[in-house]
């Protein structure tokens, strides 16, 4: 998909909540990006638990495919929100969406996450 086709971020963070949300599962926004062109990050967790971070990468084939970027180590409940806290800071059109839900690689097309 090229850059021009891309979907506004604010259309798929819409449609990434109202997917977790049909599924019996809960979404919120912790962060507002720029509307069209923002990047997306996605906080996954099973009932408040097991966080892991997604965001989609560059490709070598100009693609975009989403990549997790952060899983939170269970002694250190912090990492997680500080990532979150620094990444929002570098990228003002950053938006950080949290969809708790079992599976929840499945609403981004990927496998479930190894725990």
């Amino acid at each position: 998909m090229s850059e021009e086709a891309r979907l506004p971020a604010r259309l798929e963070v819409a449609a990434l909540i109202r997917l977790a949300q049909n599924s019996g599962g809960f979404a919120a926004v912790l962060k507002n990006g720029e509307q069209t062109a923002g990047t997306i990050l996605l906080v996954l967790t099973e009932k408040g638990t097991n966080p892991r971070v997604y965001e989609r990468m560059p490709q070598a084939d100009g693609t975009r495919a989403w990549h997790c970027s952060k899983i939170q180590a269970t002694e250190n409940k912090h990492e997680i929100p500080q990532y979150l806290e620094r990444r929002g800071q570098q990228d003002g059109d950053l938006w950080i969406v949290e969809l708790d839900i079992a599976n929840g690689e499945r609403l981004i097309g990927l496998p479930p996450a190894a725990n």
